[in-house]
């Protein structure tokens, strides 16, 4: 059962006049260890003999994690591809979020980490791969052809 429906059951028991230890009693019954503590349903057989009729959490105050949207995310990667040698607080205090989330942006969203100072992405996809072979190919083809030359 999810969260809602363990609190339609409370709020049922609690109208039936059962106490909080009856309930959790019940539960362990049925649910076993997967049952909500006994803290929790405490609290909720109170909140219900109060009057509470919803199921829902109440809203909470806090400010939410609005900073990894796409638009924030698409900054973030614009200003490290402008210049890879920017630090997290740098990114941070342009674009008006907290390093925390700059850090998770760069290393979960754009899954790149720092290599010789530079944010770099930590894999290479089978297109970069295969355009650094060619290239690497071309270069050594043209080494081979003109050895002395090869570095004027």
């Amino acid at each position: 059962m999810d969260k809602i429906e363990y609190r339609a059951v409370i709020k049922f028991f609690v109208k039936e006049g059962l106490t909080p230890n009856e309930i959790h009693s019940k539960f362990l019954k049925v649910d076993g260890d997967s049952s909500p503590s006994f803290s929790t349903i405490k609290k909720w057989a109170a909140d219900f003999k109060r009057g509470r009729t919803s199921l829902e959490d109440y809203s909470r105050e806090g400010r939410l994690k609005s900073a990894t949207i796409p638009e924030i995310i698409e900054k973030v990667h614009d200003m490290v591809l402008d210049d890879r040698r920017l630090k997290v607080r740098e990114i941070a205090g342009t674009i008006g979020i907290s390093k925390e989330r700059v850090g998770y942006i760069l290393h979960e969203e754009l899954d790149m980490k720092k290599l010789c100072a530079r944010w770099v992405p930590r894999l290479l996809t089978a297109d970069q791969k295969r355009t650094r072979m060619k290239i690497s190919e071309q270069w050594l083809e043209r080494f081979n052809k003109n050895k002395p030359d090869f570095v004027h």
